[in-house]
């Protein structure tokens, strides 16, 4: 059986799932209902999150498809598959053309030498423009670099969502087959073009890992030559030279999004192995002493550091089943066993130095925690500067913005002051699209103030394109903390007097505790507040003094929302139930001692 190995790239929301979901039921191997975001986050925020393996089987070919991350925060995921794949299908959507995302990923399928399948998605859509779409996307390809041969890409028009492809727009279709056709024609087997003497040295690099409760560490991986086998002996080379030996317990390959044990896989596939405890990406397996090892897959360094800690509040221990730092270190262990774009530092006893790739990769991690019981605080995100001969750098990113005309003049200013530098201003209508560059650190905490300046219709994307020289100071935070200054029960009549100096966090009946923040302030100082203080009761009645309470909604925490507006003096408590804002210090006492000490 021939062999084809895809990965399924583009920007978030794209359509790459909906696409593969209909690919994986139309050649009988997807099942009603299941879809390739299996997480239960995933499916709730509607992105991909981790790199999912599945394989359809179409004319005799077995067809290998990685449906990838379109997050920024994701973006290592997406590198590490490009590796270990043979071409990638690059979906766009007819509207809204390249973005970020799109533009990031095909950079690096283009470097790797890849030769992309263009498919232009969701051509039903009111204002789609797949001409003007086609036309971008090769602007696109040349911008990049590609080579001729690259840049003569086939191009499939497609609607995800009702699992229909085109090869001309004219075309009537009521299936994906000249999609697979494309893939068929287009894609050399890798079979065919990998060794194909069965007797040949066994080389396999892993991609990707995940986790069993039963095998303990697995490893996704592409076969370049020979044949993989249960029970067989290896041989595992780092890139560095470095060798060490181990057996291969249990051989699995994929039929759909399932995975079936295999006596063997052979050369072209991707297959998932499970008995070397120890293995890592990049590394090569293989049963020749004398084997080179394969080229390193780069991991993106993380950009973002913030501390973990055990729950320390007066609400402690009320809501988590795993409460200790010994449970969270064993937590952060295993997941760095996943998750490679995570790094812990476990040096300190009672805090865990954790890095990671942004705000969204920190806070699934988080909230994965979260679901499992865990209760725990972390301090502020910070951005990771690096040395360069002397020099002071951090990360750097492209932000992309498409919104009303209306609105360009506050995110113009707002980003001006947060180290911003535009780059570009394209007008579509009564549309904008902004292009700007500037550090990570401006665009932390950022992505609330932009939903409240667009009203909810403008689009932020970003994606990280390298470390730059430091930017100097730049002014972020223009609210202040409303601290709660008593413990007890929230009042209504006590928050409808407070929710005019600024934006509450938590509704009449609520818990708190001192030194709670219970809600923002819009003019930027801290204030202390009263929010159990009830009503003065006499017999005295006047006309107007029981006038009607109306209380805004509470602008409700989430992890996201947490980690945007935190102060540096502030922790995220966050337990299976609750999330909320504290001070570090939570008596107006040891705030003021705290404060004298950082004069001192």
């Amino acid at each position: 059986m021939e062999i084809r190995n895809i990965a399924i790239i583009a920007h978030v929301d794209h359509g790459k799932t909906t696409l593969t979901d209909a690919l994986l039921k139309q050649t009988g191997v997807g099942e009603e209902g299941v879809s390739m975001d299996s997480n239960k986050l995933e499916q709730e925020r509607g992105i991909t999150i981790y790199a999912k393996n599945a394989a359809v089987f179409y004319k005799d070919t077995k067809i290998n498809i990685v449906d990838t991350p379109g997050h920024a925060d994701f973006g290592s995921e997406v590198e590490r598959v490009l590796r270990s794949i043979d071409t990638v299908l690059l979906v766009v959507d007819a509207q809204e053309g390249p973005m970020p995302q799109t533009r990031f990923v095909l950079k690096k399928s283009l470097e790797l030498g890849l030769k992309p399948i263009v498919v232009i998605n969701k051509i039903d859509k009111p204002a789609a423009d797949p001409d003007r779409c086609e036309e971008q996307v090769l602007e696109l390809f040349l911008e990049l670099g590609a080579n001729d041969d690259q840049s003569n890409f086939p191009v499939v028009y497609a609607i995800g969502k009702q699992g229909i492809a085109k090869k001309k727009l004219t075309d009537e279709s009521s299936d994906l087959m000249p999609l697979l056709d494309t893939i068929l024609s287009h894609i050399p087997s890798a079979s065919a073009e990998a060794s194909a003497d069965e007797s040949a040295a066994l080389l396999l690099q892993p991609f990707n890992l995940a986790y069993d409760n039963f095998l303990g560490r697995l490893a996704v991986a592409r076969i370049y030559q020979g044949t993989v086998k249960m029970g067989q002996q290896v041989l595992i080379k780092q890139p560095s030279g470095e060798t060490r030996s181990g057996k291969i317990t249990k051989v699995f390959t994929f039929r759909g999004l399932k995975r079936e044990e295999a006596e063997s896989a052979s050369s072209g596939d991707i297959a998932l192995i499970a008995g070397l405890s120890d293995i890592y990406i990049g590394e090569t397996v293989t049963t020749d002493a004398n084997a080179e090892a394969l080229p390193a897959i780069a991991i993106d360094e993380p950009t973002i550091v913030l501390n973990f800690y055990p729950n320390s509040s007066p609400f402690a221990g009320k809501e988590g089943k795993f409460v200790t730092t010994r449970q969270i270190r064993e937590r952060l262990e295993k997941e760095l066993e996943v998750n490679v774009g995570l790094k812990v530092d476990f040096t300190a006893t009672e805090s865990f130095k954790v890095s990671g790739r942004g705000e969204l990769h920190i806070s699934i991690l988080l909230e994965n925690m979260r679901r499992e019981g865990f209760e725990l605080m972390v301090s502020q995100p910070k951005v990771i500067f690096h040395e360069e001969n002397g020099v002071k750098t951090e990360p750097f990113e492209e932000v992309i913005i498409d919104t009303p005309s209306e609105f360009q003049g506050p995110i113009i200013e707002r980003l001006g002051l947060r180290g911003f530098v535009m780059q570009n201003l394209v007008t579509h209508g009564n549309q904008v699209r902004l292009t700007f560059e500037g550090p990570t650190r401006g665009l932390l905490g950022y992505k609330n103030q932009f939903v409240i300046d667009t009203k909810g219709e403008g689009i932020l994307s970003s994606r990280f394109i390298g470390f730059k020289k430091f930017s100097g100071e730049i002014k972020k935070r223009l609210t202040g903390s409303m601290v709660s200054m008593e413990s007890g029960k929230a009042l209504g009549f006590s928050l409808w007097n407070l929710q005019d100096r600024g934006t509450l966090y938590i509704g009449p009946t609520i818990e708190v505790y001192e030194g709670m923040v219970i809600g923002n302030t819009s003019k930027g100082e801290e204030m202390m507040v009263n929010p159990t203080k009830g009503k003065q009761l006499t017999n005295m009645r006047a006309s107007g003094s029981d006038e009607a309470i109306n209380i805004v909604p509470p602008w409700t925490l989430s992890i996201e929302r947490g980690l945007e507006v935190m102060g540096e003096d502030e922790f995220l408590e966050i337990t299976p139930l609750n999330i909320r804002l504290r001070k570090k210090f939570l008596t107006d006492n040891d705030r003021a001692k705290a404060r004298r000490k950082d004069i001192a």
